[in-house]
């Protein structure tokens, strides 16, 4: 299973558990880390750790297991490391405030760098 693939997997494993504002953010020309973001929201605290939950174990089943599971204690923000595919799953204002589908759509081109004068 590839990247996209997988991609695809984690995203119909947070819909099945109805994750709210899922994106996928394609990072492979910012970082050698990772293919792929995948941010949604969940409800609660308890609905944070069931996509988290739901996720890793559909990846499980499909060969892939996560390599980390950071955040499940205050399940206010969970991170899941899949290798090519990094999970965050939050509480909307944790979201809100973090803004990471910003922070990874900048490029060092772009803009709102500042240039050396």
């Amino acid at each position: 299973m590839n990247s996209k693939e997988l991609s695809k997997l984690v995203i119909a494993a947070l819909e099945e558990v109805k994750a709210k504002d899922i994106v996928e953010l394609d990072v492979r020309k910012m970082t050698s880390v990772t293919d792929y973001m995948i941010v949604a929201s969940g409800t609660s605290n308890r609905h944070i750790k069931a996509l988290a939950d739901n996720v890793a174990d559909r990846a499980r089943e499909a060969g892939h297991r996560p390599m980390g599971v950071e955040g499940e204690e205050g399940s206010e923000w969970v991170l899941l490391d899949l290798n090519d595919i990094l999970v965050h799953v939050m509480l909307p204002r944790v979201r809100e405030f973090i803004n990471i589908e910003k922070l990874w759509s900048l490029s060092p081109n772009s803009d709102s760098v500042a240039k050396d004068a």
